[in-house]
C-alpha cells in the first residue's frame, strides 16, 4: 500500500507537468503560425512597394484613418519623402491607400504577434507553469521578437533618405532575424514534445545536418539580397544566366566582392549556385538516410526535407523564369522559411542526449 501511495505521488508532478507542456506547445505553435503569417504579409508589403508609407513609427501603433482629413494629413507626410517626390509623385490618394493598408496591416500584425507572445507568458510565469530549464528560452525568444521590431523600424528609416529604397543589408537581417525567430519557437516547442532524444549516442547524419544549417541560412539571406536589389529581374532565363553560365555582369564592379553583396547579376549567381549546393547536401543526406535504421520522425523528417527542397527549387526557377511576379516570390518566400522549418526538425530529431 505504501508502495502504491508513493507511486501515485511520484507520477503526479509528471502529469501535472505535462499539462503544462501541452499549454506551453499549442501558445508556441500559435506564435510559429503566425510569424509565418506575418512573413507572408512581410513578404506581400515588399512586392506591392508599399514598405515606406509609413514614415513614422510609434510603439503602440495608431488607430485607422477614419475620414478624408485623416488621409490627407498621411497623405502630406508622404509627400515629403523621396519616394513621392522621386517614384510616386502622380499618385492619387487612393493609390497612396492602396499601398498605406499593407504596411499599416504588416505593422499592427506584429504588435498583435507582440501582445500574443508577452501575455501568456506573463500568464504563465505567474500561475508557475514554467520550469526553470525553460524560463532562459523563453526570454530570449521574447528578446528575438523585440529585436525583431526593432529591425523593421530601422530598415524602414534606410529608406526615408535620398535613395527611395531600403538598404538590401537591413531588409536581409530583417527577414534572417524573422525566420530565426520562427525556427527558435519551432525548436522550443519540439523540446516539449521530444523531452528525450532518439538516441543516447550521436547520429552519424547529425553533422550533416549541422552543415546544412548554416547553408540554408546563407541562402536566405541571399535570397533576401536578391529580393532587396531586384535582382531577380535580370538574367530572366535558366539553367543559364542569358547565354553563358556565369553572365559577364557577374564580374562587372571592383573590387571584386562587391559583386557578390551589391551588383545584380553577382548577387544572382551566388544565389542560383548556393541553391545546387543545399540541393545537393539535402539529397546525400536523403541517400545515406535510406541505408540507415531510423525512427518514424526521423523518416519523416528526412522524407519531409526532400519534399520541402523540390518545391523550394522548382519555385525559384518559376520564379526566375517569369522575372519574379508577386504570386510567385511570395511563394519562394514562403517556402524558403518551411525549408528551415525542416532542417529544425530534423537537427532536434537527431540530436544526441
Amino acid at each position: 500500500m505504501e508502495n502504491t501511495s508513493q507511486t501515485i505521488e511520484n507520477n503526479r508532478p509528471q502529469t501535472l507537468s505535462q499539462q503544462n507542456n501541452n499549454s506551453i506547445i499549442i501558445w508556441l505553435f500559435t506564435g510559429c503560425l503566425l510569424i509565418f503569417i506575418m512573413v507572408a504579409i512581410g513578404g506581400l508589403t515588399r512586392l506591392t512597394h508599399s514598405g515606406l508609407s509609413m514614415v513614422e513609427w510609434n510603439l503602440f501603433g495608431s488607430s485607422p484613418p477614419t475620414s478624408q482629413g485623416d488621409w490627407e494629413i498621411l497623405f502630406n507626410k508622404y509627400k515629403q519623402f523621396p519616394e513621392y517626390q522621386l517614384v510616386n509623385f502622380n499618385f492619387s490618394i487612393d493609390e497612396f491607400k492602396s499601398i498605406f493598408y499593407w504596411e499599416y496591416g504588416h505593422r499592427m500584425f506584429g504588435r498583435v504577434i507582440g501582445i500574443v507572445f508577452i501575455l501568456p507568458f506573463l500568464w504563465f510565469w505567474i500561475r508557475k507553469k514554467i520550469s526553470k530549464a525553460l524560463m532562459p528560452r523563453l526570454v530570449v525568444l521574447l528578446i528575438m521578437g523585440s529585436f525583431q521590431g526593432i529591425l523593421g523600424w530601422y530598415m524602414v528609416k534606410s529608406g526615408l533618405k535620398a535613395n527611395p529604397d531600403v538598404s538590401h543589408y537591413r531588409l536581409a537581417m530583417h527577414l534572417t532575424t524573422a525566420f530565426l525567430t520562427f525556427s527558435y519557437t519551432f525548436w522550443v516547442a519540439l523540446g516539449l514534445i521530444y523531452p528525450k532524444p532518439e538516441k543516447q549516442v550521436r547520429h552519424p547524419l547529425r553533422k550533416w545536418f549541422q552543415i546544412l544549417f548554416p547553408v540554408v541560412v546563407i541562402q536566405i539571406i541571399w535570397g533576401a539580397y536578391v529580393a532587396g536589389l531586384n535582382a531577380g529581374k535580370v538574367y530572366n532565363s535558366w539553367p543559364k544566366m542569358g547565354k553563358n553560365w556565369i553572365a559577364e555582369g557577374v564580374t562587372a564592379m571592383q573590387p571584386m566582392y562587391l559583386n557578390f553583396i551589391e551588383g545584380l547579376a553577382g548577387v544572382q549567381f551566388l544565389h542560383r549556385y548556393m541553391a545546387y549546393a543545399v540541393v545537393g547536401l539535402i539529397l546525400f543526406i536523403f541517400f545515406r538516410a535510406r541505408k540507415m535504421e531510423l525512427s518514424s520522425s526521423q523518416k519523416w523528417g528526412v522524407n519531409s526535407l526532400l519534399i520541402a527542397v523540390s518545391f523550394q527549387f522548382v519555385l525559384g526557377v518559376a520564379a526566375l523564369l517569369y522575372a519574379v511576379p508577386v504570386s510567385l516570390g511570395l511563394l519562394h518566400q514562403l517556402g524558403a522559411l518551411l525549408l528551415l522549418g525542416t532542417v529544425i526538425f530534423n537537427l532536434h530529431r537527431f540530436r544526441a542526449a
